[in-house]
């Protein structure tokens, strides 16, 4: 083998050295990047809570902007049940007012019927019926008639004078009988009806165009009272 020269050994070695120190320079210079890079990865991870918090101030406005808008529209919506709830009151209130003009408006047709009663009782149940008798056309009751009232008291005694309370108050229920006045009518007679306490006028309208015979009766403590009237075709008869 062929020795090498001290001097190329020495060559060699400071060739190994520099490869050796430019490696562990670069090394170096990597750990120092590395280095570098942590470093900055960590001052950005300790900025980013910062920025987190400048995020959540600024969005924490918005979010109780948001939180109001929510709220009102709870209030309105609120508001708005209110008013149906009033509404449903007033509906409810109104009801009854329905149900009173209801019961009002019954209350109205039983008066009506009332009212149809009493007239029905005031005019009463006239009844017309033909008749045998050759000088009465028909003859006429009607449950209507009352006693016409009196201002006679103690014991009756039926008068035939022309002049006495008794005879005016005769008068009196004749006319009532027949719808005339006293004034439009002529008593042709008032005679006894076939006991004392009855009486028979026979009357007629001033033309004569009416004619008619009633029936009296009298009711102590209230008067005369119209029992029959017979309707007359003629006053050509014993009367």
């Amino acid at each position: 083998m062929t020795e090498q020269k001290p001097e190329f050994s020495r060559v060699r070695r400071k060739r190994q050295n520099n490869k050796g120190n430019k490696m562990l320079n670069w090394m170096i210079a990597i750990v120092v990047l590395l280095i570098v890079l942590v470093g900055v990865k960590i001052l950005s991870s300790d900025n980013a809570p910062k920025d987190k918090e400048v995020a959540i101030t600024e969005t924490t406005p918005k979010e109780d902007t948001s939180g109001t808008e929510t709220d009102t529209e709870g209030s309105d919506a609120d508001d708005k049940v209110e008013d149906s709830d009033q509404d449903a009151d007033a509906d409810d209130k109104d009801s009854p007012k329905e149900g009173t003009v209801s019961d009002e408006t019954d209350e109205d047709e039983d008066s009506e019927d009332s009212s149809e009663k009493k007239d029905n009782e005031k005019e009463g149940t006239v009844t017309y019926t033909a008749s045998e008798d050759a000088v009465v056309d028909e003859t006429v009751s009607n449950t209507s008639w009352k006693p016409i009232g009196t201002s006679q008291s103690g014991n009756h005694v039926s008068q035939y004078d022309g002049s006495s309370v008794d005879w005016q108050e005769k008068k009196k229920a004749l006319a009532y009988a027949t719808g005339m006045t006293e004034n439009d009518m002529i008593f042709l007679k008032i005679k006894n009806g076939g006991s004392p306490q009855k009486s028979i006028g026979i009357v007629s309208s001033k033309d004569k165009s009416k004619k008619y015979r009633v029936y009296l009766e009298w009711v102590d403590g209230e008067g005369w009272k119209p029992t029959q009237m017979d309707v007359l075709n003629t006053l050509d008869f014993n009367y």
